[in-house]
C-alpha cells in the first residue's frame, strides 16, 4: 500500500464538542471531502454503523474508509474484556476494509471536557507502564490476527500526553502496537513531531497532519486551559498555516506505507471547513509530493 490521502470529518463537524458543525449534514462533509480531491474519510458520530449502509454512503462519494477513532479503557479491564467491547467496531472495519484501529485509552481523560484543564489529566506512575503495555500489545496481537493493526494514538488530556509518556507507551508495548503519529497533538504537548517521527519511523502505523498556531498554544498553557477550549481558541489549523516542520516529518517518514490524514479542529463557523481543508489538501499535497520521493 503506497501513502494515501484521507481526511477526518473533525474539520466539519466535531466528535466531542458536537455543536461545532452540528447543522452540516454527513453527506456535505463526504460531498466536500471528494470534490476537494481526498480519497478517504474517517469516521465520525455522524457515519451509519452497519457495514452495508456505510459502504453504501461512502461509495456515493467514492471515499475509502480509513479507520475510526476507539476510546479503550485497558487501565481498568483486562485485554480480552477489552476485545469484547471493541468487537462491533472492530468488525465494521473489517467488513468496510479498513486495515489499521486507531485507539486510544480514556480512562480518567479530560479531552472531553469543556471544563477542566489539562493540568488535570491523568498520569501513570512507572510500575503501571508495564501493565498497561502488557495489555495493549495483548490487544494488538489479537486484532493483528483478524487483519487490523493497532495504531495508539496519542492525544492531548489522556494518560499519553507527553514526549515522556509516548516513550513510556513504546518502551512497556511491544511491536505489534503500532504508533499513530499526530503532529498536531505531539507539538501542543511540546513534544517534537519530527524527533517522533525519527525514533519511532518503524512503529508508525498511521498518521494524523494537523498543524498549531504557536501563540495560541503558549496561551493554552500560561493560562491552564482546557483541550475543547484551546481547540476553540484556535490551537488547531491545517498544514502549512501553523509551525510544524511537516517537510522534515515527511522526510522521516520516507519508508512510511499507509494513510496520511488531514486533520484540524476548529469552529467551523469561524474557520469555513471548505476553505482550510483544500488548504490544508494543497499545502499536504506539496510537501508529499517534495519529501517523500
Amino acid at each position: 500500500m503506497s501513502i494515501r490521502l484521507g481526511a477526518n470529518p473533525i474539520i466539519w463537524s466535531n466528535d466531542d464538542l458536537r455543536e461545532l458543525g452540528a447543522e452540516t449534514t454527513l453527506e456535505t462533509c463526504l460531498a466536500q471531502a471528494s470534490q476537494i480531491g481526498f480519497e478517504g474519510m474517517e469516521l465520525g458520530h455522524k457515519f451509519p454503523r452497519e457495514p452495508a449502509e456505510l459502504q453504501a454512503i461512502l461509495g456515493r462519494f467514492r471515499l475509502a474508509c480509513v479507520s475510526g477513532w476507539y476510546s479503550a479503557a485497558l487501565l481498568t479491564r483486562d485485554a480480552r474484556a477489552e476485545l469484547s467491547a471493541l468487537r462491533p467496531h472492530l468488525d465494521l472495519l473489517k467488513a468496510v476494509g479498513s486495515s489499521v484501529l486507531v485507539l486510544a485509552e480514556v480512562t480518567a481523560a479530560v479531552h472531553g471536557d469543556l471544563q477542566r484543564p489539562l493540568s488535570a489529566r491523568p498520569h501513570l506512575q512507572r510500575g503501571e507502564w508495564r501493565e498497561f503495555g502488557r495489555r495493549l500489545t495483548e490487544l494488538a496481537v489479537m486484532t493483528s490476527a483478524e487483519g487490523v493493526r493497532l495504531a495508539y494514538h496519542h492525544h492531548m488530556g489522556t494518560v499519553v500526553q507527553s514526549a515522556n509518556d509516548i516513550e513510556a507507551l513504546m518502551e512497556a508495548s511491544g511491536p505489534e502496537v503500532g504508533l499513530l503519529l499526530d503532529t498536531g497533538h505531539a507539538l501542543f504537548a511540546r513534544a517534537d513531531p519530527v524527533a517522533l517521527a525519527q525514533r519511532y519511523a518503524a512503529r508508525i502505523a498511521h498518521v494524523h497532519a494537523k498543524d498549531v498556531r504557536a501563540a495560541v498554544c503558549e496561551q493554552a498553557w500560561d493560562a491552564d486551559f482546557s483541550f475543547l477550549r484551546a481547540v476553540l481558541a484556535g490551537v488547531f489549523t491545517v498544514p502549512g498555516d501553523g509551525c510544524v516542520a511537516f517537510d522534515q516529518v515527511l522526510r522521516a517518514l520516507r519508508g512510511y506505507r499507509g494513510w496520511v490524514v488531514l486533520e484540524a479542529e476548529q469552529d467551523p463557523r469561524i474557520a469555513d471547513p471548505v476553505s482550510y481543508a483544500s488548504l490544508g489538501y494543497r499545502n499536504l499535497r506539496r510537501l508529499m509530493t517534495q519529501n517523500l520521493q
